[in-house]
């Protein structure tokens, strides 16, 4: 049971797939319409609970980075077997991922090879090299309204292509991860709108794939499956899995795949005056509109548009989460004789001297050093800031410097949003870092409210609800999730401290305009 969820009694129940790029689950969401604290009032309720973990480990051969789809294929039969085991009572299922990565599938139907990771290298310099050779930057924006990475997919296929991968010369289809695990599940071949999105191919106004972006050098729009909206159902348990796990012909539905666009679903709102921040490794602040913010101050911004549920985009921008603090920790775990618990690590930082050491969490020198630490150490002895020494010296520059990182992101957001923004929800694992969520309401002057934590596997299965017709849309999504959490608040305080740290923020990152 997961623990800021509250108990309630079994009712319909949904088998969600939630992968991320370093470990997988398999968790059961039972929704039920009774069980209300007093026992006297009926209302709909979500509880989670997690049948299965495993590792999504990384393959290096041949100079290449490899996800192995087959051993996430064999997890995910052996949490419905446990499932079967478990008598649950399976209504449907609905896998989420990742995005950018996909696979190539021959005519005949099987998987042409692994599919390549968004870390390899061999997407290195190819953006640039589509700008010059294929389509201006600007005009790529235009057509997608996405933000510019090296490893999106666009950039992936042109490096196959440049390279004259054999695979994708004999590619007949091209399915984005959680499309070619539901194809392995079922035998059907979709493309879903959310995870398609974060492929800078998908034309942001007529919202399918855009022909002009991938055909000129060789890719073709028919070889990506039928475009579908979340919550759509794409077919059933082919006969060989059901006799591999027991089951009977269970639906498969294209939740919203992109884990980012089944965590915003999950976001706990009563209206849509609000601002997200899925808060964990990666943080991304956005809101969530009807039509795409496409002008040129996202462009120079980076902001991006992605797909959402019912048909609703996630404007939103990619900021650097806890990455710092994670690097930081790991460093210190090396030495084993010291303690370096969360809660330790927590507390020496709010002991430590505030504003003391202020960097920009997004500094290119942050990406991927060998010592974070000294990365750190770095980036303040080039800007002039006391260089941190102590564990709290560090993790306290690293709360103080994404909480001034997200408020000018929060202040990016309500120039472009065309609505008053209330309230700012913190969703994912960082939402139960009560420092880090003071931070944020001090830093943005907004309340904060904090939860639910597993707001990605929430979202995946309340969409599968959705597909069964026990919900109408996401607002009732919305207000089932409300029913069964209790988000944490946090009230802005300290004003003009907080206003004087961003002016010394602006100072030292000369304004950080990207």
């Amino acid at each position: 049971m997961m623990k800021q969820l509250k108990s309630k009694q079994v009712g319909k129940q949904f088998f969600a797939v939630d992968l991320g790029a370093t470990s997988g689950r398999t968790i059961i969401g039972s929704i039920s319409t009774n069980g209300a604290d007093d026992h006297t009032t009926a209302k709909p309720s979500i509880v989670l609970e997690e049948l299965t973990r495993f590792d999504n480990a990384l393959i290096p051969m041949h100079g290449h980075i490899y996800w192995d789809l087959f051993v996430l294929y064999k997890e995910i039969i052996e949490g419905l077997r446990l499932a079967v085991q478990r008598n649950y009572h399976i209504e449907s299922i609905g896998i989420d991922t990742w995005g950018c990565d996909f696979v190539c599938v021959g005519a005949d139907g099987h998987l042409l090879r692994n599919p390549f990771s968004y870390r390899d290298p061999h997407t290195v310099g190819k953006m640039e090299a589509y700008f010059e050779q294929v389509m201006p930057k600007e005009q790529v924006y235009k057509k997608t309204g996405t933000q510019f990475m090296n490893l999106n997919s666009l950039y992936q296929l042109y490096a196959m292509h440049k390279a004259g991968d054999s695979v994708l010369k004999h590619a007949d289809k091209i399915l984005f991860i959680p499309d070619a695990l539901s194809y392995l599940l079922t035998g059907k071949m979709v493309c879903e709108y959310s995870i398609a999105s974060t492929s800078q191919m998908l034309n942001v106004y007529t919202r399918d794939i855009d022909t002009e972006l991938i055909e000129s050098w060789g890719v073709r729009r028919e070889q990506f499956g039928k475009l579908v909206q979340s919550g759509t159902v794409i077919g059933e348990l082919t006969e060989e899995v059901q006799k591999l796990t027991g089951l009977g012909a269970i639906p498969v539905v294209a939740v919203a795949e992109h884990d980012t666009a089944s965590a915003v679903a999950a976001v706990p709102a009563s209206n849509s005056h609000f601002a997200y921040l899925s808060s964990g490794t990666w943080s991304l602040m956005g809101i969530e509109t009807q039509q795409a913010i496409v002008t040129q101050q996202t462009f120079e911004r980076n902001f991006t548009n992605e797909g959402g549920v019912d048909g609703t985009i996630r404007f939103l921008k990619n900021i650097c989460g806890m990455w710092l603090y994670e690097c930081c920790r790991r460093e210190w775990k090396k030495d084993t004789s010291i303690d370096v618990s969360h809660a330790t690590l927590i507390k020496e930082a709010m002991e430590a001297e505030g504003f003391r050491s202020i960097i920009n969490p997004d500094d290119q020198l942050f990406t991927s050093p060998d010592s974070m630490t000294a990365a750190i150490q770095d980036y303040c002895r080039k800007h002039n800031e006391p260089i941190p020494e102590t564990r709290g010296q560090f993790c306290r520059c690293i709360y103080d410097s994404l909480a001034l990182r997200y408020r000018q992101v929060f202040g990016w957001l309500k120039e472009f949003t065309p609505f008053p923004i209330d309230v700012l929800h913190v969703i994912g694992g960082g939402s139960q870092n009560n420092y880090l969520n003071q931070f944020t309401a001090n830093s943005c002057n907004t309340t904060v409210l904090a939860g639910p934590q597993e707001c990605t596997a929430i979202g995946n299965i309340m969409l599968q609800a959705k597909a069964a017709g026990y919900v109408k849309d996401v607002w009732e999504m919305r207000q089932i999730i409300a029913n069964s959490i209790s988000p944490a608040r946090f009230i802005p305080q300290d004003a003009e401290l907080w206003e004087t740290a961003y002016e010394k923020y602006l100072y030292i990152t000369g304004g950080s305009k990207d």
